[in-house]
């Protein structure tokens, strides 16, 4: 009789009922950031986590977060047997959104409730959840304070608390807000900071609010993924919409990302796009929620082609195999572009960025070859395409 074999994640000290929801979703194997956080998370150890997105990372604290969490697991009906266990604080509202769809897959098995907090819907549902009782708070800053001021949600028995993408939440001055949160949870609690990377704000805030954590760095900071491969293309300005257009065409994306500086630039290029019967929306802050969320379901699904979008809005998706980035316009840091081509090549599939590079561009894009250590190809649009067409002549990748 041959001796079975223990699931990777069981060895990692995780119990079965989450262990066989992961492998529902066919989770076969922990992440390197996943390996290293979850033991010690187990442990009750503070985490301050260096890791870019795409690593796994939400598994990497909501996993060993939840198995310590399941002995509070209930199928009581009563609010007081569901009190506010966990606290997961993001940037944006998709990311949070993101987080919570992947709580619910992961408590399958568990008698936890959840709920999310964001802006830009209304806040009855969420009033409703949280005096029903759950265990599980995903949450934005300003959607979480709106609640404490009006009485709706009870920190006294939080157990853990999750800063998720803090180097983003401190980018977006949310600093302070941050610091007025973590002063109204109990001192005897868990803190598990994940960040890009260890700036000395984040630093600081750890010095600050953070109990000699064990410190966790899988990838050297602002590295870009080795499976993707990119591409600069040098442009005109005025060539830039005709040239993505092609790009899109000539290289059969049935799905890609589009980035754009500003809100005005991604509804433009949405529109432009839109006009030559490419399917294409657009998500920034000033779509309502429903809008968002629903366009990034079409998205996900496979109903849209095109996903136009700014850095804040795009931070925290989680497309599957999404096989293509574009940058239509190169971002204000050079640490963004690490996080938009980050969304490609994502769970050892293969990506391709590209990025359109205008005369304007051109220290920008000298700050991110020095930032991330890569010697990124650029070609003028003309080369691009003739190696574009010797590469499909030989039956190489298409870019």
């Amino acid at each position: 009789m041959k001796e079975q074999t223990m699931n990777p994640f069981s060895s990692l000290g995780l119990g079965q009922e989450i262990v066989s929801a992961l492998t529902e979703q066919g989770y076969e194997t922990p992440t390197p950031i996943q390996a290293a956080a979850i033991p010690k998370a187990l442990a009750g150890h503070d985490l301050l986590a260096a890791a870019q997105t795409g690593t796994g990372k939400t598994a990497a604290f909501m996993l060993p977060s939840l198995e310590r969490l399941k002995r509070f697991a209930t199928a009581s009906t009563s609010p007081a047997m569901h009190p506010v266990r966990m606290l997961v604080l993001t940037p944006t509202r998709e990311l949070a959104d993101q987080i919570d769809q992947n709580v619910q897959a992961y408590i399958k098995n568990l008698p936890l409730r959840h709920t999310v907090l964001f802006g830009g819907v209304n806040m009855d549902k969420q009033t409703a959840d949280l005096r029903a009782g759950c265990e599980i708070v995903v949450a934005t800053v300003g959607r979480l304070l709106d609640h404490v001021k009006q009485k709706n949600i009870n920190f006294s028995k939080v157990e853990i608390v999750v800063l998720d993408e803090a180097d983003r939440m401190l980018d977006m001055g949310f600093i302070d807000d941050i610091r007025t949160i973590m002063r109204m949870l109990p001192k005897q609690r868990q803190t598990l900071l994940f960040s890009a990377t260890f700036a000395e704000p984040i630093r600081k805030l750890a010095r600050d609010f953070m109990n000699s954590p064990e410190q966790i760095e899988v990838a050297a900071q602002n590295t870009t993924n080795a499976n993707v491969e990119q591409h600069v293309i040098a442009v005109d300005t005025f060539q830039k919409r005709r040239l993505l257009e092609r790009l899109i065409v000539d290289l059969d994306m049935n799905q890609v990302i589009v980035f754009c500086k500003t809100k005005q630039s991604v509804d433009q290029v949405t529109r432009d796009l839109q006009r030559r019967e490419i399917s294409a929306q657009a998500i920034h802050g000033d779509k309502s929620q429903q809008t968002r969320l629903e366009t990034l379901s079409a998205f996900k699904e496979g109903n849209l082609r095109v996903l136009v979008a700014t850095d804040v809005a795009a931070r925290g998706l989680d497309i599957a195999e999404l096989p293509f980035v574009i940058n239509y316009e190169m971002p204000t840091q050079p640490e963004d572009y690490v996080h938009r081509i980050g969304r490609t090549g994502r769970a050892g599939a293969d990506g391709v960025a590209i990025s359109l590079m205008d005369e304007t561009e051109q220290k920008m894009f000298e700050a991110i070859k020095e930032l991330t250590g890569n010697n990124i190809p650029h070609r003028t649009h003309r080369r691009f395409r003739t190696a574009l067409v010797g590469q499909r002549r030989h039956g190489r990748k298409a870019v």
